[in-house]
Formats: structure tokens, C-alpha cells, sequence
């Protein structure tokens, strides 16, 4: 089977199995793409969730869309984000055709709200998975707490927050490179 049919299927898959959007996916993904098909690394598959969070669109189809850029090129991304929204275009239609008729059922509702902790546990695990990962410490943890409390606590939009990162990181590279350049000519 070639790679970008087995992609469509591996996407197609999660797309269908996972509730909760595009963060509830990212153990799943992880585990198909990283530990199962070793498709991509782990340094990898983080650097793209970093992509696919800044880039404009729904996080999980960037994701998939950037993995089979990785593998097939355009092709692939076009293949691996089709597999990714087939399903969700699929369950909607079908909703929208039957729903009509189960809108007064409650137990619906009821496990729509059972289901909402499990969501909540998909995003939080691949967090901390993260949090080991990419090496935070205690002298840098203030960085990610901050931010969630400004985004929860005071309001301030996940915008500005990503535009102050790129700022900062910008300026931090910045003078790195003019530490580096100062160094290179005291030699």
C-alpha cells in the first residue's frame, strides 16, 4: 500500500475516532505518526504543532496537511488533510439530516456532557508530554503559566500573546546574534 493511501486511511481514522477537535487529536496523531508508522520524530511532530497552532485554519488539518507535505509533498498534504475532514464533512451531514428527529432525546445531551471530562484529559495528556519534551524547568514554567493566566484571568486574546512570543523571540535571536558577533570579534 503506498504511502499516501495508508495516510488517507491514518487520517481518515483519527478524523473519525476522536471527539473533542483538533487538540484531542494530538495524542492520537502522535501515536499513529511518531510511535506506530515513524513518520515523523518527536522534535518533528512538535515543531508542527507549533506550525499548525500559528498558521491560519483548523489545527488538525494543518497538521495532517503538513505531515504529508513532509512524506509526498503537495500531493500528500492535499491526500493526508482530505482523510483528516472527510469524516467530520460525513458525521455533520448526517446530523444535519437526522437530527430533527432526536433533538428532544436528553440522554443524547447527557452523554455529549459525559464525554467532555475524556476531552479534557485528551488535550491535558499530550501538555505535559510536551512540557517533558521541550525541557521546561523551573526556572522558565513562569513563561506558560503566564500566559494561561493571562489568557484566563485577565482576557488578553491568544493573539496578542502569539504576537508578543514572535516579538520576543525575534529580539532574543536578535541579540544572541549580536552576543555572538561581539564574541567572535574580541577572538
Amino acid at each position: 500500500m503506498g504511502i499516501c493511501l495508508e495516510g488517507f486511511r491514518t487520517c481518515f481514522k483519527i478524523g473519525l475516532f476522536t471527539l473533542g477537535g483538533g487538540y484531542a487529536m494530538i495524542p492520537v496523531m502522535q501515536h499513529e505518526i511518531v510511535d506506530r508508522r515513524h513518520w515523523l520524530t518527536e522534535k518533528d511532530f512538535l515543531d508542527i504543532i507549533s506550525m499548525a497552532q500559528a498558521l491560519p485554519g483548523i489545527f488538525a488539518v494543518n497538521m495532517s496537511a503538513y505531515v504529508g507535505h513532509r512524506l509526498k509533498g503537495w500531493k500528500g498534504s492535499l491526500i493526508f488533510a482530505s482523510g483528516t475532514v472527510l469524516p467530520s464533512i460525513i458525521i455533520i451531514l448526517l446530523i444535519a439530516l437526522c437530527f430533527h428527529n432526536y433533538s428532544q432525546w436528553h440522554w443524547l445531551e447527557a452523554m455529549f456532557k459525559g464525554i467532555r471530562p475524556a476531552v479534557v484529559a485528551l488535550i491535558a495528556a499530550p501538555c505535559v508530554r510536551m512540557w517533558k519534551s521541550v525541557g521546561i524547568s523551573m526556572s522558565t514554567v513562569w513563561v506558560p503559566v503566564t500566559t494561561a493566566l493571562l489568557i484566563w484571568m485577565v482576557g488578553v486574546s491568544p493573539v496578542w500573546i502569539i504576537v508578543a512570543v514572535v516579538g520576543g523571540a525575534f529580539l532574543y535571536g536578535k541579540v544572541s546574534q549580536m552576543e555572538d558577533d561581539g564574541k567572535e570579534g574580541h577572538l
